[in-house]
């Protein structure tokens, strides 16, 4: 029986990196390097030409970056699997990448045999992130869930004083533009300031234009 080989282009603008890595591959019997690109764009290309089952992607390249090069890939070729691979560990990278639909995102200091393991189980189907990478990720994820349980919708009647607030009105101006007591407004300015999370009626004012609730 045959082994499945997994295809794969290594895309780096280093050519001691790109070297190093066909050579660590080469040991492999069921791997095998289609191609090599030093830039974003070679990279699509490349894919395009010889759709192999992943690439392995750096993220800081000239022409084209690979996170834009990834949204490409994995726009046209949904079903090939990118690695990053790469020295950055920043949030900004991690998300955006992520966001653009890597199968795995690994660091460049990452054993040999780890990496090997990472493209085996990417042939697999599975996700892989290093564990410094997985940390801030749910990190990332769970302040979005915190953001989405706290943050509740306005009523249209707290939008409306909302929009007063910004205007500069007074609790008893709102009141007698809105028909409602003076204790009603307060009570509404209570769950507004709760719910969009600021403490006073310039962070509102400022959260109304920001918003685009109400323009100035």
């Amino acid at each position: 029986m045959s082994l499945e080989k997994i295809s794969l282009i290594i895309v780096d603008d280093h050519a001691l990196i790109r070297d190093g890595l066909r050579k660590i591959l080469a040991l492999y019997d069921d791997l095998v390097v289609l191609g090599e690109a030093a830039d974003g764009e070679i990279a699509v290309v490349l894919t395009g030409e010889l759709m192999p089952d992943m690439v392995l992607m750096d993220i800081n390249m000239p022409n084209l970056n690979g996170i834009d090069a990834t949204r490409q890939i994995k726009a046209l070729y949904p079903a090939i699997g990118v690695i990053a691979l790469t020295i950055h560990d920043e949030e900004e990278y991690i998300y955006e990448l992520v966001k653009a639909g890597v199968s795995a995102y690994v660091l460049k200091d990452i054993e040999s045999d780890k990496l090997i393991e990472t493209i085996r189980a990417v042939k697999r189907g599975e996700t892989i992130y290093h564990p410094r990478i997985s940390e801030k990720i749910c990190g990332e994820f769970q302040r979005i869930a915190r953001e989405q349980i706290v943050k509740e919708p306005l009523s249209k009647r707290e939008g409306d004083v909302l929009i007063l607030i910004a205007r500069g009105k007074t609790n008893k101006e709102i009141g007698l533009e809105l028909y409602i007591s003076e204790k009603t407004v307060k009570n509404h300015i209570s769950n507004i300031f709760r719910k969009i999370q600021v403490s006073d009626r310039t962070q509102a004012a400022l959260y109304a234009v920001k918003n685009r609730i109400v323009k100035l």
